[in-house]
């Protein structure tokens, strides 16, 4: 890699393929390790954070494992934490390296992207509440779930969530809940904002409506195609590091680079419609984000839970995700994505995948069909006394899961993670799947640090311990080190201070 500025306008260092919050945070630790290294940064879209890293696109939790039940899975009559144990330790990471940031000058106003909001585990009927209270168990001893605590009474129930205890006929069917008040809100697109606005100050060249057509290798440089939709022009750029953030569409991308690595993947596109209220009388009974169990079938990201929002000083209120089904790559995507994803060496894997996942199938063609009432029937699940009047139907973003190929009889396996690719030489890489997706973006960097620029880790160590202090130690295991973060982070992102919320948007009760 070259030291110097003086670049060619179609020559880089680095190219940033999407200008979402997974490239904001590479570009961000790229240029603090090599402030030397030209960057540039391409995405099809007007503006920064429009797709998954927009606001509403995204649930906006920081995935830290204190409330999602998802990731503590029930396993031979066990409740398995490690996953929890695993997200929490990364979620860790983004926090870290957002102070680091935020002490550094990069992120200028922490409020305008987090804010501690209680994170609620809500099981409803007698074999969720016992799976709950062993949840809750396993989890309150260890020191990353800090002060959890539970509860199956009524009374504690409607006080702790009176728009969820409101006409609820507890006799009928008991609940329980599971909660910690360190769970955090997060606005990715006010990050994403941020980290590129420092970019751009730093040289980061960002091209908006540009999109990234074909990617090629051309001897120790990749040649990247691009078209500016505005204008119809079509022109080169030559990189020697390629990095793919572009959502839906890495997958096509990376393909098109002729990454190896990915010969017999494939992609299922998920879409998503949340209910959503500002009617701030129903706010002020809700400050919290609670989640429940998903339904048989259903994917990690339609896990329902009803979510304080706070979207640029504005607090709101989504129920959902609703699943649903579009062959769309993007929200802001083509009908002909999934058709056009299609390879005689993954039509295996697409059917691997339709044979064995009927119940995810069923799941879908269900949500498709509900109609507003049904969806506020589900709802009140959550609130018994919900008012249609008080809510609008929100589209939410689109994912595409990735589908890994596997040994006959499958041929295709469903992942529902966040997955990190790239080739052997370590000079192109992208972020496939979903959730936790950007809650652990941090960590994700980290690991392509350390997959594609390993010969300058020894060199990098000590610019990677200052933007991670826990770099490398088990925070789990290690209760000195994740204390001493936590308090550094809750003082430098602002989140020790009483009443934060209200500093941010005024008074509430």
């Amino acid at each position: 890699m070259s030291n110097k500025r003086d670049h060619y306008d179609n020559e880089f260092d680095v190219l940033l393929v999407g200008a979402g919050i997974m490239s904001a945070t590479l570009g961000a630790m790229l240029q603090a390790l090599e402030p030397g290294w030209s960057q540039i940064i391409y995405e099809r879209l007007d503006g920064p954070a429009e797709e998954s890293s927009y606001p509403f696109n995204n649930a906006g939790t920081g995935h830290s494992a204190l409330c999602e039940l998802n990731y503590t899975p029930e396993k031979n009559g066990r409740v398995d934490v490690s996953k929890a144990m695993s997200i929490n330790e990364k979620f860790q990471l983004s926090r870290q390296f957002w102070a680091n940031r935020v002490e550094n000058g990069v992120l200028t106003d922490p409020r305008a992207f987090i804010n501690q909001v209680p994170h609620v585990s809500f099981a409803q009927g007698e074999d969720q509440i016992d799976y709950l209270k062993r949840r809750y168990d396993a989890l309150a001893p260890n020191h990353m779930f800090p002060n959890m605590q539970f509860t199956d009474d009524s009374d504690a129930f409607s006080k702790m969530l009176p728009l969820m205890g409101e006409g609820r006929d507890f006799d009928a069917e008991p609940v329980a809940i599971s909660w910690t008040d360190a769970g955090t809100d997060i606005n990715y697109g006010a990050l994403t904002k941020q980290f590129l606005d420092s970019a751009k100050e730093n040289g980061t060249s960002i091209r908006y409506g540009h999109e990234v057509t074909n990617i090629k290798r051309e001897g120790n440089f990749w040649k990247v195609s691009v078209k500016n939709l505005r204008t119809g022009d079509k022109k080169v750029t030559r990189a020697r590091f390629v990095f793919v953030g572009a959502g839906g569409y890495a997958l096509d991308l990376l393909r098109k680079a002729g990454v190896p690595e990915l010969r017999g993947y494939a992609g299922f596109p998920i879409s998503g419609m949340w209910l959503r209220t500002t009617n701030q009388e129903l706010v002020q009974q809700h400050q919290a984000k609670v989640y429940g169990k998903a339904k048989v079938g259903a994917p990690p990201m339609s896990v329902p839970h009803l979510d304080l929002r706070v979207v640029d000083g504005e607090q709101s209120l989504l129920f959902g995700p609703y699943g649903g089904w579009s062959p769309k790559f993007m929200k802001e995507g083509t009908y002909l994505d999934l058709f056009k994803s299609i390879r005689p060496d993954n039509i295996p894997s697409y059917l691997g995948v339709a044979a064995t996942n009927f119940n995810l199938v069923t799941y879908l063609v269900e949500e498709v069909f509900r109609d507003f009432d049904g969806k506020m029937d589900v709802l009140r699940e959550y609130y018994p006394m919900a008012d249609p009047k008080d809510w609008t139907e929100v589209v939410a973003g689109q994912r595409v899961q990735v589908i890994k190929p596997t040994a006959a009889p499958r041929f295709g396996s469903l992942e529902f993670g966040t997955a990190l690719v790239n080739d052997q030489n370590g000079t192109i890489a992208g972020i496939l799947g979903a959730s936790p997706g950007a809650s652990i973006t941090p960590a994700a960097m980290i690991e392509l640090l350390e997959r594609c620029f390993g010969e300058r880790m020894i060199e990098w160590a000590p610019l990677l311990n200052d933007m991670f202090p826990t770099y490398g130690k088990s925070l789990k295991r290690d209760k000195r080190a994740y204390e001493e973060q936590w308090r550094w982070t809750q003082k430098t992102l602002q989140l020790d201070e009483d009443h934060h919320l209200d500093d941010v948007i005024g008074a509430h009760d």
